[in-house]
């Protein structure tokens, strides 16, 4: 789950990371008052921040320095409701001003190809972190961090010093990136980065931006984090998956896709784009899938109900694929499941959709024999996977 600025900040702040005063507001009227408090510390100046979880938000007209409380809600009612890479500005932050002397870079993320962290650092902060890596490496330090040991003083002191930091500057920046390496541990993130992490004029170091991004699996451990998520953003068939506790990813296209295990699940979204290449529907597009839609090895019937479900929803399928290779799944259970789905559609008064199933291994025979017998409309079985692919790309285009 990645964060807004604004809730970044509100971390930092929670584990001593040094940050400046900021609000949220969703209208002028409220920056404008936002901005009479928070600007009290920094001689009225204020910067108002559009907060969405994208970057290039100043290229974009996003930030704005304001004076006067006024200003403030002038500028936030301009980025209010801003298009920033296609996403749309529902709030804005209010940030305190800051005499800036200097500006750095600094990331600690999961490093998976070796196994530990990677704290990247850099003195030119402030600017594209991709683009400094590439046109300027040598000053973009990058210190592996050992995950059991963490972020202590003497791994803050190592960054640092590769990082090429003035002597002076150096043991409020090691308290610093200790801090942000509590935040990274503490919430179980797989990102922390601030950009500008800025020196002020009167020596301070302080994390002027952030980044965060935190990891689901732990979400078990951090109850708290579920306060930090913006439903609004989700699009509504993720959501009634989430709440189905389903691992589905909605996608652009008009061919809704199951299987068990994510494995199978790529390599059927990958025959499913191919076949659909064979196929041109009445509007000149190809079928494509719809959605990553993994019910997990040992799915139960009613994960299976729950699954077709979700996609039944989806105005934009035309057809379904349920590609399954019974291992620790069982095939007849796959097969009550895909039942159970055309039962609940009955009843909610929902015709089914184009449904082509394959299905192979543990108990397959049975689970084939159910669906035959089921005679349920609409439904095709394919033996094989490919002959599947073609089958529902084939329903899809005939569909529209």
């Amino acid at each position: 789950m990645d964060l807004y600025e604004y809730q970044a900040r509100d971390m930092f702040e929670a584990h001593g990371v040094p940050v400046l005063a900021g609000e949220v507001a969703d209208t002028p009227e409220l920056a404008r008052a936002a901005a009479e408090r928070v600007g009290a510390n920094s001689g009225g100046v204020v910067v108002v921040k559009a907060q969405v979880k994208a970057g290039g938000r100043g290229k974009a007209g996003g930030v704005k320095l304001a004076r006067t409380p006024d200003e403030a809600a002038a500028h936030a009612e301009a980025i209010l409701g801003m298009d920033i890479k296609g996403l749309t500005v529902k709030q804005v932050m209010i940030a305190e001003g800051a005499k800036i002397a200097e500006e750095y870079y600094f990331s600690l993320l999961l490093d998976r190809s070796n196994r530990s962290y990677l704290a990247m650092c850099s003195r030119e902060g402030g600017m594209d972190i991709e683009t400094l890596a590439v046109e300027h490496p040598e000053k973009l330090a990058r210190i592996a961090v050992d995950p059991i040991a963490g972020l202590d003083a003497a791994k803050a002191r190592e960054i640092i010093d590769a990082a090429g930091f003035d002597e002076a500057d150096k043991d409020a920046l090691v308290q610093v990136l200790m801090r942000l390496g509590e935040v990274y541990a503490a919430e179980d993130a797989t990102l922390v980065e601030v950009n500008p992490l800025v020196k002020t004029e009167d020596g301070q170091i302080v994390a002027l931006d952030g980044k965060v991004s935190l990891d689901n699996n732990a979400a078990f451990r951090h109850p708290d984090h579920e306060a930090l998520q913006d439903h609004s953003a989700t699009d509504p068939l993720e959501m009634l998956a989430l709440e189905k506790d389903l691992n589905y990813v909605k996608l652009d296209g008009n061919i809704g896709i199951i299987g068990n295990g994510a494995g199978l699940v790529m390599s059927t979204l990958d025959v499913v784009a191919y076949a659909g290449e064979e196929f041109t529907a009445a509007d000149g597009s190809h079928p494509r899938p719809a959605n990553f839609l993994d019910i997990g090895g040992g799915a139960n019937a009613e994960v299976m109900a729950d699954g077709l479900d979700v996609i039944f929803e989806d105005a934009q399928v035309k057809a379904v694929f349920v590609n399954v290779f019974g291992g620790i799944t069982s095939c007849d259970a796959v097969a009550d499941g895909i039942v159970a789905a055309y039962d609940i559609l009955a009843k909610h008064g929902k015709s089914p959709k184009p449904l082509v199933v394959r299905l192979d291994g543990n108990n397959a025979e049975l689970g084939r024999s159910i669906l035959d017998g089921a005679g349920l409309p609409l439904l095709e079985r394919v033996d094989t996977m490919d002959g599947a692919a073609r089958r529902v790309a084939e329903l899809a285009a005939l569909a529209d």
